[in-house]
């Protein structure tokens, strides 16, 4: 699969165009092509004119990138980029920028930041002139545009920074650049090739008319128009991403899909295309049309409740399929309809709380197979706010919590089957592969505490002698000194006795004279 997600390799350029490429790149090449002489660069001269004199200048000089050609936006390559590929609308783009006012001001620059600027490309997040802008570059390239006011500030203008009705240039340099993704994991990555029509989308349960080519490794092996309803593709055979990207789409949007396995044919592939196992697939799609289902709103509760046991079983079959995507999306309708009804009379109520509840329980079941246990344990909860001895809501919440190590509350909740139920013998053997599993975890506990209290004596045990030893030798050196002591009293005591009463006793300072002042 062609990438989707272009790295940064360009560091800081200036106008010079010296740049520092990836490891296959080399540096004397790309500041070679950044002075080929096909490239007409501005000057500051150019930038100092006046407006129409500097427009009629750059206009000369570049091309014009305006849909109505009225040289509103007029671009000037600097720098030519290193890759054929463009960033495409809904892009995640990275950019660096120095803006200026026509007479050469600086008003802003992202480089001074030492921080470069992302933003979502087509989707009127930045100036007019920006989106226009980016889409005509390469990853690498440094261009200059110059933006007439209904383009860039308009006649506001940016207070303290930019007069009202003013052109201003950008100097941009285009980092890197990535598709939008559409799912959490990024499995689903969207590039739009071409915008849509309106703010209208498909819903949930919405009849789409589309046009797609499937592609892998660059081999076509599926293009068709097709029709079918949002949320239930897979019974025509069109994967997973595809239907989870139809309520971004608007009217006449065509995009690339790039799909991971998961939303793609899986690990068993696809041997009618041709596909292996775990193989990334990519999807050109184009709506061509669409009718939306109706909005829980637009329903009275008479039409939830007589269309819930159809969508319900089709979520059971698609179940049975293994299909629990799909089972997934059928029992979140039914609660997006019923969760906040509560019925005209006690035997609706109680009706409408019936398909409530077993909407949750499937959820949990069809989580559980998705290994999606936070998921699993929500859903039960759920069940047990209606039904507070609910057998199977226990259950399957400890199966979640036993998957998550928690084995403790996992117990609890078998013990609760129990309770219930006394005869469900699969809680009985699951709560003795609890109680092995604490066992097992206290002993890791034991093996871990006592290495860290074996380490800890062995610490001390060595810090105690280390102390010892410095505390025989401070006893040793004191000792020492005590005794020097002692000898020189014993002997100045001695010396004393030796002299008679009346004699002088020798000076202790040798060739001193005795009558020295000391």
């Amino acid at each position: 699969m062609c990438s989707i997600r272009h790295e940064k390799f360009a560091d800081k350029r200036r106008l010079g165009c010296s740049a520092q490429l990836s490891t296959h790149t080399v540096s004397s090449h790309v500041q070679s092509c950044c002075l080929m002489p096909s490239v007409k660069m501005t000057t500051d001269q150019d930038l100092l004119m006046d407006g129409p004199a500097a427009t009629s200048v750059i206009a000369a000089k570049g091309i014009d990138l305006t849909p109505n050609k009225d040289q509103g936006v007029i671009k000037v390559v600097q720098c030519p980029g290193f890759d054929v590929d463009r960033p495409m609308i809904g892009d995640r783009v990275t950019v660096h920028y120095t803006g200026r006012l026509l007479t050469g001001k600086k008003f802003d620059c992202s480089r001074e930041r030492k921080e470069p600027f992302s933003f979502n490309a087509g989707k009127g997040q930045v100036l007019k002139s920006w989106d226009i802008g980016v889409l005509s570059m390469q990853r690498g390239e440094v261009c200059t545009l110059l933006c007439k006011p209904e383009y860039a500030y308009g006649s506001a203008g940016n207070p303290d920074k930019i007069p009202p009705n003013a052109s201003v240039v950008f100097e941009m340099e285009l980092l890197s650049f990535e598709g939008e993704s559409l799912t959490d994991d990024g499995g689903v990555v969207r590039r739009i090739k071409i915008k849509g029509e309106g703010y209208s989308q498909p819903n949930d349960g919405a009849s789409v008319d589309v046009y797609l080519e499937g592609r892998c490794d660059g081999r076509l092996f599926d293009s068709r128009n097709v029709s079918f309803i949002v949320g239930e593709a897979e019974d025509k055979g069109v994967p997973l991403g595809v239907d989870r990207a139809m309520d971004k789409m608007q009217k006449g949007e065509c995009c690339l899909l790039y799909l991971k396995p998961k939303y793609g044919f899986g690990s068993k592939g696809k041997a009618e295309y041709k596909i292996g196992p775990d193989r990334d697939i990519v999807y050109e799609v184009t709506l061509k049309d669409f009718r939306r289902a109706k909005e829980s709103w637009e329903m009275d509760i008479y039409e939830k409740v007589n269309l819930a046991p159809g969508v319900k079983n089709k979520g059971n079959q698609y179940f049975k399929t293994g299909q629990y995507h799909q089972a997934v999306i059928q029992y979140q309708r039914i609660i997006s309809w019923l969760e906040m009804e509560c019925g005209t009379g006690i035997e609706q109520h109680q009706r409408i709380q019936e398909f409530v509840l077993t909407a949750h329980l499937n959820l949990a079941l069809c989580f559980l197979r998705l290994k999606d246990f936070s998921h699993v344990v929500d859903n039960c909860n759920k069940v047990l706010e209606l039904d507070e001895n609910n057998e199977k809501a226990f259950y399957r919440r400890g199966e979640a919590r036993l998957y998550r190590n928690e084995f403790g509350l996992a117990k609890e909740d078998f013990q609760k089957v129990l309770q219930v139920n006394p005869a469900n013998q699969a809680a009985r053997a699951q709560i003795l592969i609890c109680q092995n599993k604490i066992k097992e975890h206290h002993e890791q506990d034991k093996k871990i505490y006592a290495n860290m209290f074996q380490k800890f004596a062995e610490q001390d045990a060595k810090t105690g002698k280390t102390k010892r030893r410095r505390d025989d030798i401070v006893r040793t050196t004191m000792n020492g000194e005590l005794s020097i002591k002692r000898r020189r009293r014993s002997q100045d005591a001695n010396v004393a006795l030796t002299f008679k009463k009346g004699e002088e006793k020798p000076s202790c300072h040798g060739n001193r004279g005795r009558n020295e002042v000391q």
